[in-house]
């Protein structure tokens, strides 16, 4: 059955710090048409009326009808690790994160947080995500279980880590084959994807980490995450442990995992050689503007990595990160910039959290932009959800008002969530006509 969504339409079609306003896609009284899941004709309310006379509407006046965002790096095993401060990475990840990663392998508790997890994601807008689970296979199975059962895009992977704590840590060639055994039952299943998935340089041995190289070489459907450059001391501890490599980068270069399919997380200290040799690969950063600064671990050059026209997404990295909201971390990402002497452009910071990250994560050709053909994931957010909000938003330019959202807002000016035109979520007192 055919339904229309009726609200003010916005969505980028590129990206707008290369071919500015032409990548706006914008009817401020417009319709997007939905049938079996698929976006089949987008336009304004009198042309889509006009065109399909008979079609039932539902209305959300007032109300912004977006793609869904984007997360490209969180970790869901790590949910109940927001807000525990007090540390910088290394010790964080210490004493924080591996007490509660070890509680995976209680396949209940890895299943009741999966179904927390995407239900905050989609309260908060976060409608697909690339995600780290733990080291546990089950940790993956429970996530996979819940996002089959609400048929949303998620692509995770198995951590690997076989020089982690002992409590955590997988073995060498046990860690690469549960993840080759994940590929095959889940990769593709629904809109499941995998990620081969080392922690990070430091957690696994060379030789996992030449497996996880040749796994990805093996599976050419599937991405890789990883994290890079997070820290000075990460950094340092790297060069110990690899004096040859003449920097982070080359390390996983070396074992293959630098490819049009690698999603680095951070890359706050990366040379001018290693932001040359991310762009040439085709392989694309997660900025994590929320964590990096929770942490005290530094600002990301986002010039630098636009200047090499690497690709370039939105992290929230819980736990963290400070909130799932993309729309704070793209208000947090814009302070990173002011910082460095830049103005990140609210169409920007949009297009990095919808078809920026849909990009980074090869899904272009299915989510992103809200454009026929697509797969309707789409958000409504109400710009008058506080008060506040609707005293700035009255009246303003649309820049503006998108501006002022991503200041201000979070997952209260999100009123509904859809997957494939069905609503997942709801704000309660939402009552569209």
């Amino acid at each position: 059955m055919r339904r229309g969504f009726r609200g003010e339409l916005l969505s980028l079609n590129d990206d707008p710090s290369f071919v500015g306003s032409k990548a706006i896609n914008h009817q401020e009284d417009g319709i997007i048409v939905i049938e079996k899941g698929i976006i089949i004709a987008r336009g304004s309310t009198e042309k889509i009326t006009s065109d399909f006379p008979d079609l039932p509407v539902t209305h959300f006046p007032n109300h912004l009808i977006m793609p869904g965002f984007i997360d490209s790096h969180i970790h869901y095993s790590q949910v109940d690790c927001i807000a525990s401060g007090g540390e910088t990475l290394l010790g964080w990840l210490e004493k924080k994160v591996f007490p509660i990663e070890a509680q995976f392998q209680d396949k209940s508790y890895a299943l009741t947080t999966a179904e927390f997890f995407l239900n905050e994601c989609l309260r908060n807008g976060t409608t697909t995500a690339l995600v780290f689970a733990g080291s546990q296979p089950q940790s993956v199975e429970a996530l996979y279980e819940s996002a089959f059962k609400a048929d949303m895009r998620i692509i995770v992977g198995k951590v690997l880590m076989d020089l982690g704590p002992e409590n955590l840590a997988d073995t060498t060639e046990g860690g690469l084959l549960d993840s080759k055994t994940l590929i095959q039952h889940w990769q593709g299943h629904g809109r499941l994807n995998y990620a081969v998935t080392p922690r990070f340089a430091l957690t696994s041995s060379s030789e996992q980490l030449a497996g996880a190289g040749q796994i990805l070489n093996e599976y050419p459907d599937i991405i890789m995450q990883t994290h890079l450059a997070e820290t000075k001391a990460e950094c340092a501890a790297v060069k110990e442990r690899f004096p040859k490599a003449r920097d982070y980068l080359e390390v996983y270069e070396h074992f293959g995992l630098v490819t049009d399919r690698s999603v680095f997380a951070h890359c706050l200290y990366l040379t001018d050689s290693a932001f040359e040799r991310l762009s040439n690969a085709g392989a694309g950063i997660a900025f994590c503007p929320t964590s990096n600064l929770f942490l005290g671990s530094g600002l990301f050059n986002f010039m630098e990595a636009q200047r090499h026209s690497v690709k370039i997404g939105l992290g929230s990295d819980i736990g963290a990160g400070t909130s799932f909201s993309l729309l704070a971390t793209m208000g947090e990402a814009y302070k990173v910039c002011r910082l460095q002497g830049y103005n990140l452009d609210p169409f920007h910071a949009l297009y990095l959290a919808t078809l920026g990250g849909a990009r980074l994560l090869r899904l272009d050709r299915y989510i992103g932009a809200l454009t026929v053909g697509q797969e309707a994931d789409f958000i409504v957010i109400d710009p008058a959800a506080t008060p506040l909000l609707a005293r700035r938003t009255a009246d303003a330019s649309l820049a503006e008002k998108l501006f002022a959202l991503q200041i201000m807002g979070d997952d209260r000016v999100i009123a509904a969530s859809y997957i494939k035109g069905k609503p997942l979520w709801e704000k309660p007192a939402m009552r569209p006509s």
